[in-house]
């Protein structure tokens, strides 16, 4: 079983903030970068996620409330948190496929996907061509 990952971005739906309105992911991230991952992965129709420095894998189907979480302000208790949520969540995967932006990739997710126990499973990609 294959699954495609990405990291959150700051950019969310603003007209969200304050609401306590719980949404899918692909109602909150804005940006070209999470955006194009988010509509190629739904029209092939494979199953992804994305990672949130708050929430944790946080899968298409689940809703969650606006939130302001800086990868920088992570805390060291919050980082492990992060890691045992991934194991838990991504254990049933064979392979995790996790996009990323070279030039831009935050050592928050570097640390965590080497850090995981799940890190020989990990495949990084920065098309969106390689969703298949």
């Amino acid at each position: 079983m294959r699954i495609y990952l990405t990291h959150c971005t700051a950019k969310k739906d603003d007209s969200l903030r304050f609401t306590g309105e719980r949404v899918a992911p692909d109602r909150l991230y804005q940006g070209k970068f999470v955006e194009a991952f988010m509509r190629t992965c739904t029209q092939r129709g494979v199953e992804w996620a994305i990672v949130s420095d708050l929430y944790g894998v946080w899968f298409p189907d689940v809703s969650h409330e606006w939130y302001e979480k800086d990868p920088n302000a992570v805390t060291d208790s919050e980082f492990w948190g992060l890691v045992r949520d991934f194991d838990e969540k991504l254990q049933v995967y064979d392979t995790i496929w996790f996009y990323h932006n070279p030039g831009r990739f935050h050592p928050l997710y570097k640390r965590l996907l080497t850090t995981t126990r799940l890190r020989d499973r990990i495949l990084l990609f920065s098309h969106s061509a390689e969703i298949v």
